[in-house]
């Protein structure tokens, strides 16, 4: 990922990203990651019918990379790992929801400024059509 993309403040949404993960063949389902007590969305992802065991298995939120094509144990490096308290899926059994708790400072692979972990993905405010502000 590019700083501009993470850190920025040009809006560059990605209005292909499920197209380009159908062309690529990957057989999941979107996941929300929802911080458990504040209702706090930290994040969207993928999983596989094997992430999806190995969540249930671990107690711990582990994700398909529809960008890497790998298996990923949230947090596994960062140690901001994320321990399951449900799942929950919806009507159609289409997506699912992980509601989870943080083990570490934050939820996000980037950080701020200060060199802080962010709590959750949603650091930003579109602002207009093209820009973006921080929160």
């Amino acid at each position: 990922m590019s700083a501009a993309l993470e850190d920025g403040l040009e809006q560059q949404l990605d209005f292909d990203k499920v197209a380009k993960i159908g062309r690529d063949g990957h057989q999941v389902v979107p996941v929300v990651l929802q911080e458990a007590d504040s209702g706090e969305v930290l994040f969207i992802g993928y999983a596989n019918e094997e992430a999806f065991l190995l969540t249930l298995e671990r107690q711990s939120a582990v994700l398909y990379s529809t960008s890497r094509n790998e298996i990923w144990h949230k947090g596994a490096t960062s140690g901001d790992t994320l321990s399951l308290v449900d799942v929950r899926v919806n009507c159609e059994q289409n997506s699912l929801l992980y509601r989870v708790r943080r083990d570490g400072a934050g939820a996000c692979h980037t950080k701020d400024d200060a060199g802080n972990t962010r709590t959750g993905c949603y650091y930003r405010v579109v602002t207009t059509a093209d820009t973006l502000e921080f929160t």
